[in-house]
């Protein structure tokens, strides 16, 4: 294992949501964790890879912008089809302080049939899963994930393998930067 010379204690989230926060907290646990809602520049409900990756792209850049020195993480959850049929997807992004962007996406599970008319219809899956379980806020909470693994998995483990992903390319990265220095 690389060992990192670590210069900056400081993350900012771009975002307030708790499940996300608290997957970084439970990650980066001796850094200063700053959330900060930040825009995401995609559609309210990502549809696909690519626009779910870029709305993570985008928070990671703009919390890291936003303080001076900092590591800015973006997390962002999307759906997406495979062979025409829905799958919860979820990315994130690490900007660290020199503006180097790591990606890296986690876990997939297929969606009830019955949820894509809503989502093509620009639906949030947030919503659509608050009335399919009668509930209110399951993306604070266990989100659908946790839901659709009858909470074997729940939304912020899923966002701290993500989280882990992130830092652990982020360690390797500069690591080897600073051997062959």
């Amino acid at each position: 294992m690389l060992e990192l010379k670590v210069f900056f204690m400081k993350i900012v989230i771009g975002s307030t949501n708790k499940t996300k926060v608290e997957a970084v907290k439970n990650i980066f646990t001796n850094w200063t964790v700053i959330a900060k809602s930040v825009p995401s520049g995609v559609s309210p409900q990502p549809i696909g890879d690519e626009e779910t990756l870029q709305g993570a792209m985008n928070r990671a850049k703009a919390a890291q912008a936003s303080e001076r020195g900092s590591v800015g993480i973006g997390l962002e959850g999307g759906v997406m089809y495979i062979q025409n049929e829905l799958y919860l997807c979820n990315w994130g992004a690490l900007v660290d302080t020199k503006g180097t962007i790591y990606t890296a996406s986690g876990a997939r599970i297929k969606l009830p049939p019955s949820f894509q008319d809503d989502i093509n219809r620009g639906c949030e899956l947030s919503d659509i899963m608050n009335e399919y379980t009668k509930r209110h806020d399951i993306r604070f909470h266990e989100g659908a994930i946790g839901i659709f693994t009858n909470h074997l998995v729940l939304r912020a483990e899923m966002f701290s393998h993500v989280v882990k992903l992130l830092k652990g390319q982020m360690e390797y990265w500069q690591g080897m930067k600073d051997k062959h220095e």
